[in-house]
């Protein structure tokens, strides 16, 4: 079987970008506005926008003077110790995500430019995510009051989960930690909308997150900015937990079918999904698996054109267990809804904090679990006689290298954040009710070492 492009793309980033250097530095951005945050992508911690920059220079969302000096650090050959993921990646032989980003048309068209470049211009990026605010119906078990008002109202009052560093402290998330609430003025999203004017023209991906976008009313403002200034380079992208109100629901189906109707070049549907059925209700406290999955039918089958759907696989230790169910379930999806172009995807980008929750707490009995679907996946590969309906050579390769990051741990002492994943899912499931070993009875000897840590710490 011939390689896609996407990993042709990659292995010649490979080769071309030298030891340090990730377009997505310049031509990517995620925007944090409830906190006034930026990152180039998810991998590098989170940095403030100087708000002081933004006034007089709504550009300066993006052209953070750290993100300048983290630029002139790559064309220096110089490795950004913030991007540490795709360093260890490829320090296990494996395409990182700067190879991935890179070699994607957005950024790759200006490869000689920013090779070329000093570093400290200001640069308009072609993708860009935003969320602009923390509303959110879900309390994930990953997630914070950052970026949901869900976990926020959760601590307020309840207090912090019992780790060994108090989790989701609400003192942690006060001052310029906590974020603007969406009632209240925001300079960030004010400056954003400045920005906006000048920033439409040159995207070629604009993708909003959350928050729960669906309930956010900046997301209907964009929807109708593009209904009115159509654009056909444009990929416009939502990622949402399909698990809001039916009156919220029944609105954002009726702008997808506006937008996707020769107006934008593609919409993108991001589902964020980790688990299957009950697992994916433990993770993500407050989904309702089932209405998830028909809604997801539902926008494939009612949004038929201009559109595809994503699930975001965030892999943590939680959803090994039910990963080849989640994927089985895909490829049925693939096969009902791909005909003439591929409409349902998926990635499985690794799970670093908080560290109980990441793979390499979990023994070698699971990396092998993890094999077995690998092995599954490259059984069912895509072919030119019948196209759409498996999976692509990089989708075995990407969880290919979450198997090595995860083995990479397995030497390192976990025993303290084993304690604090029993810490956190028992008061977890003291707060909503739930029962970790009804929902994962396969890890109860997991969960007993787990305990077994908790007690002597």
């Amino acid at each position: 079987m011939s390689k896609s492009d996407f990993l042709s793309r990659a292995e010649q980033m490979h080769s071309d970008l030298g030891p340090a250097l990730c377009l997505a530095k310049w031509k990517q951005v995620s925007l944090h506005l409830p906190t006034g945050l930026n990152n180039s992508c998810y991998h590098p911690p989170l940095h403030r926008i100087p708000i002081e920059d933004i006034g007089r220079n709504p550009g300066a969302l993006h052209n953070t003077p750290h993100k300048k000096e983290q630029r002139n650090l790559m064309l220096a050959g110089v490795k950004p110790a913030e991007c540490s993921y795709c360093w260890n990646m490829e320090a296990h032989d494996k395409l990182s995500d700067r190879h991935y980003r890179s070699g994607e048309p957005w950024a790759a068209v200006d490869f000689d430019k920013i090779k070329n470049s000093t570093g400290d211009e200001d640069v308009i990026p072609s993708y860009v995510e935003v969320n602009f605010n923390n509303v959110c119906n879900l309390a994930c078990s990953y997630c914070s009051p950052q970026f949901s008002s869900t976990w926020q109202q959760e601590t307020d009052r309840h207090g912090a989960y019992p780790t060994l560093v108090p989790h989701n402290a609400p003192e942690h998330f006060s001052g310029d930690r906590k974020p603007i609430p969406a009632r209240q003025h925001n300079p960030y999203v004010e400056a954003f909308w400045d920005w906006w004017p000048t920033l439409y023209p040159e995207l070629e991906h604009f993708r909003m997150t959350g928050g729960e976008p669906l309930l956010d009313r900046n997301t209907y403002r964009v929807f109708d900015y593009v209904l009115a200034n159509p654009s056909a380079k444009l990929h416009l992208n939502v990622t949402s937990n399909f698990s809001v109100d039916e009156k919220s629901w029944q609105k954002y189906l009726a702008y997808m079918k506006q937008l996707c109707n020769g107006r934008i070049e593609h919409f993108m549907q991001y589902v964020s999904l980790d688990a299957w059925g009950a697992q994916a209700e433990y993770i993500r406290h407050g989904l309702d698996f089932d209405l998830l999955w028909d809604r997801v039918n539902q926008f494939l089958t009612q949004v038929p054109s201009y559109s595809s759907l994503t699930f975001i696989i965030t892999m943590n230790n939680l959803s090994v267990s039910s990963l080849a169910q989640l994927l089985a379930g895909i490829l049925e999806l693939r096969k009902k809804h791909s005909t003439t172009y591929q409409r349902v995807w998926f990635d499985t980008p690794v799970l670093r904090e908080p560290a109980w929750q990441s793979l390499q707490t979990l023994g070698e009995s699971y990396a092998v679990r993890l094999d077995a679907v690998k092995n599954y996946m490259s059984a069912h590969l895509e072919t030119p006689a019948a196209p759409f309906k498996g999976f692509k050579d990089y989708e075995v390769a990407r969880l290919d290298r979450d198997i090595a990051w995860m083995r990479s741990g397995q030497d390192l002492d976990q025993s303290q954040h084993l304690a604090d994943f029993y810490r956190f899912f028992s008061e977890a499931d003291h707060r909503h009710g739930t029962n970790f070993l009804q929902v994962f009875p396969e890890m109860r000897s997991w969960w007993a070492e787990c305990e077994y840590h908790a007690r002597q710490t």
